[in-house]
């Protein structure tokens, strides 16, 4: 597995203990429907929410949460429309979120959790 790899399962990793923390019950990591995936699927009180986790080791390259453009947004609905259908139909209330993580030289890093970010 290459370095970007394991920084993004790090990084994963880290979002899934700090929405464990902000109280979600993480339902699902890394959930696949065909060729698309949802990095988390957590429940907070009666909402599903399907997260999306970037990570990066600088900022050279943009913001992490700069990533999930246009394109992958609509993956993300339509994983997110078959996991409801499929998996819970009966939960009605969802929010797309993201988490960006941007990793320093000393091996500290800054999350941004940013919530509702598109529908």
């Amino acid at each position: 597995m290459g370095s970007h790899h394991e920084l993004g399962k790090k990084g994963e990793q880290i979002a899934a203990e700090f929405l464990r923390g902000q109280g979600h019950i993480v339902l699902h990591m890394n959930w696949r429907y065909g060729k698309k995936e949802i990095d988390i699927i957590s429940r907070e009180h009666n909402i599903i929410i399907f997260t999306e986790v970037k990570t990066r080791s600088s900022s050279a390259f943009g913001w992490p949460e700069e990533a999930v453009h246009a394109k992958k947004q609509a993956l993300l609905e339509d994983a997110a429309s078959y996991y409801l259908e499929q998996v819970s139909p009966e939960m009605q209330d969802i929010r797309f979120d993201i988490i960006a993580i941007n990793f320093h030289i000393s091996g500290q890093y800054e999350l941004k959790h940013l919530k509702d970010v598109f529908s």
